[in-house]
């Protein structure tokens, strides 16, 4: 069975365009990517995909990850296919440099392609074509790879490198420090537009959704990695924000309130309108810990007066008791 999944995969490739496809099915001539890095996490065993491109939307095309298989990078004069693909053989068990020979292997356009995958093994390897468009290159070390065409000067996925290597903090920091080392010395020749990132898991819980830690894009943008690196804190206050709520279910408070002061230390209340800490004050109330909650919610009034309407209307949605003292009390310590 894994062999003829094997074939029917290879013969998909194969029975493709040599070229990009529009949605309509029109062959595309334009190179699609510029920058890119896969890579896994030793420690935790995470794996992602981080890319910045002169072309709109590159999120839905050159990122591809699953936990507990891998991931890929697919760019160049890009084959979409090379993503779902390469995670499907290597979901039956193949290393991600024997994924990428296969596929490599029967791509009659192997010559204009770029392409990057790591296992959840650590396995990595990458390919660039002889004619993908100069700069053009690769990287490979430690459990990542680096990739690159369209460059303005061939230094700049050794650059990536050097920044990953020396980078520290989460697998996302370290993604993104890559991709602005690429920015730094000189990045795509024809400038910037788009960005994205997608980290997983080491393993799979069955639940896809759950699996991916982060999955952001900036569609168009004029500074794509400034506005990537922003959602990425953003995301990591609403990450907070959720472990917060599994100990308020689990009943432990103290932990709960630690989560969620660790969240509103990634972001000011600004940046998500008042929706974090208004939210925060809300399961603290309900819960039985007015006092507690009533700083949060002061937090979000701060940001938008009508969050003291949302409030009396809660209640109707089992998200509050059906108190009227208790609203009334809410809603006075909201804005004084």
């Amino acid at each position: 069975m894994t062999n003829l999944l094997s074939r029917l995969a290879l013969s998909a490739l194969m029975s493709a365009s040599i070229l990009p496809t529009t949605a309509d099915g029109q062959s595309m001539r334009r190179p699609v990517n510029t920058y890119s890095i896969v890579a896994r996490d030793s420690v935790t065993g995470q794996m992602g995909v981080a890319v910045q491109s002169h072309w709109f939307s590159v999120g839905p095309i050159v990122p591809f990850a699953e936990a507990g298989v891998g991931a890929v990078a697919t760019q160049s004069f890009v084959e979409v296919s090379y993503g779902p693909l390469g995670l499907e053989l290597m979901r039956l068990g193949r290393t991600a440099p024997e994924a990428l020979l296969a596929l490599v292997s029967t791509d009659e356009a192997r010559d204009v392609r770029q392409v990057a995958m790591v296992d959840a093994a650590g396995n990595v390897d990458a390919h660039t074509g002889d004619r993908a468009i100069f700069a053009a290159g690769h990287h490979t070390g430690a459990q990542y790879s680096v990739q690159a065409n369209l460059m303005e000067k061939p230094t700049v996925w050794g650059a990536m490198a050097v920044a990953y290597e020396n980078a520290e903090g989460d697998l996302a920091e370290r993604l993104l420090q890559a991709l602005e080392a690429a920015q730094a010395e000189g990045g795509d020749i024809r400038g910037q537009q788009s960005a994205a990132i997608i980290i997983v898991n080491a393993e799979s819980t069955g639940k896809p959704w759950a699996d991916r830690v982060f999955d952001l894009r900036i569609e168009d943008h004029p500074d794509p990695l400034g506005e990537l690196r922003r959602l990425v804190q953003l995301q990591r206050a609403y990450l907070k924000l959720n472990e917060g709520d599994g100990w308020v279910t689990a009943g432990n408070i103290q932990k709960a309130v630690e989560s969620y002061t660790a969240a509103m230390d990634f972001v000011p209340d600004q940046a998500t309108n008042g929706e974090a800490p208004f939210w925060v004050g809300v399961t603290l109330a309900d819960t039985g810990n007015e006092a507690d909650a009533v700083p949060y919610l002061k937090r979000a009034y701060a940001q938008d007066t009508r969050w003291a309407e949302l409030i009396g209307r809660l209640p109707a949605s089992g998200l509050l008791p059906a108190d009227d003292a208790l609203i009334q009390r809410l809603k006075a310590g909201m804005s004084h």
